[in-house]
């Protein structure tokens, strides 16, 4: 009976790794203001498999920020284990992902002298940090440094250039911080449920990976991850990144205004939005009632649901209309050739897709993950998009780019003597 428990029990995160039929175990965490979604993948070096899902409500979580750590670590625990019970692994590793409008994103360039000899890694290397080297507010630290293009004196738009000989190098980067105090928050968290962070990766940045297609990436396409507490944009273009920003609005937002203005417990708001919500008010037959639960022991109210959509609507089209003036701003709408991309929990809101196309005048879709085998049925939804990008960072950290500046491995260890 004892070699039956044996048997039976569940590997280590290092024990999978070691067998040499596995490949690699990542795991990437999604803790987000209304769910905490954990992803487990099998990764080799022409594909991945998910083996593992675990969601759970996130009680701790508001608009991307850590408001009440024991909660948190409560909500973090629930949807590990669940992954863990589907995995058939005791997880101790993660990925996770970071988002809130204290996340900071900006272009910067780098200069350095070549002097006519051939360009070698260690000059790429240089050229990127003095293109890093720029002054930010002492409560930041910077997560991502992502390289967008080259230029090797006059020549331009160069993906790689080594090998090549010139006079002078020139970068340009995308370059992300956040707040010391929610990383310490987030990473204490994670250590407080038993897990070690291997990276934090900006949630947007992952779900671009998850979502967008080489092609869009290439034309310019503008994803837009509308979680619960915050909304996500990012801008590529010419195959890199260009642009990013964090909005403070989100689904918890359209869930409060029906609370509030249906006086209805905020479950019931929520459970209302998703059976009977949409973007567009107009599409809504007029006399179709619905049944508000209130509360106490009185009677539920009945209103049409186009009453209900009329709520939803406003909110909506105020989160929209703030994305679609930051992607003015930046400069980079008029290169969004491969159109938009919603995702996150909100794009499975009805209507969105034609009220999106209304205010933007571009061709808008869903996306849902893709580029993954196995157990597709537990990921196949916007709600998933970031926990399976970040297990696909994580395949391309650990078999394509441990070179580059946010590698899987212990870089968080360093920020956190930084923080301390």
């Amino acid at each position: 009976m004892e070699e039956d428990q044996e048997m039976n029990a569940p590997v280590t995160q290092e024990q999978f790794m070691k067998e040499k039929e596995h490949g690699e175990l990542i795991v990437g965490l999604d803790i987000g203001t209304t769910k905490v979604c954990c992803v487990v993948g099998e990764a080799f070096e022409d594909s991945l498999e998910i083996i593992g899902v675990g969601i759970a409500p996130s009680l701790g979580m508001k608009k991307g920020v850590v408001v009440n750590i024991e909660s948190t670590v409560k909500s973090i625990r629930q949807a590990v284990k669940a992954a863990e019970d589907m995995s058939g692994c005791d997880l101790n590793s993660v990925i996770v992902g970071i988002a809130g409008n204290h996340i900071k994103g900006f272009n910067s360039p780098g200069i350095l002298a070549i002097n006519g000899r051939e360009i070698r890694k260690s000059d790429i290397e240089d050229v990127v940090t003095a293109a890093r080297t720029v002054k930010i507010s002492a409560n930041q630290q910077v997560i991502h440094v992502l390289p967008q293009e080259y230029m090797v004196d006059d020549h331009t738009g160069i993906q790689n250039p080594l090998g090549m000989t010139g006079v002078r190098l020139v970068t340009n980067v995308h370059i992300v911080t956040a707040d010391m105090g929610a990383v310490h928050n987030l990473v204490t968290c994670c250590n407080k449920a038993g897990l070690d962070v291997a990276n934090l990766v900006l949630e947007s940045i992952a779900s671009a990976d998850a979502v967008l297609s080489d092609d869009e990436m290439e034309l310019g396409v503008a994803l837009v991850d509308i979680g619960g507490g915050t909304t996500d944009l990012a801008v590529f273009y010419e195959g890199t990144i260009r642009h990013t920003c964090e909005i403070g609005l989100g689904g918890h937002n359209l869930t409060n205004d029906l609370s509030m203005g249906l006086r209805t417990p905020l479950q019931e708001a929520e459970r209302l939005k998703e059976d009977y919500g949409s973007a567009i008010a107009s599409f809504i037959k007029p006399n179709l009632v619905v049944d508000v639960p209130t509360v106490g022991d009185r009677e539920p109210r009945k209103i049409t649901q186009k009453v209900l959509v009329d709520i939803l609507q406003a909110r909506i089209v105020e989160i929209l209309e703030v994305v679609n003036r930051e992607l003015i701003a930046s400069g980079m709408k008029n290169r969004i050739n491969g159109g938009l991309v919603i995702t996150g929990g909100t794009a499975l809101l009805a209507d969105i897709v034609e009220l999106a196309e209304q205010i933007f005048d571009l061709q808008v879709r869903i996306g849902y993950p893709v580029g993954v085998g196995g157990a597709l049925d537990k990921v196949n939804t916007p709600r998933c998009t970031t926990g399976v990008g970040l297990i696909m960072q994580g395949r391309k950290q650990h078999f394509v780019s441990r070179r580059n500046e946010y590698s899987v491995v212990g870089k968080v260890r360093g920020w956190m003597k930084k923080i301390m």
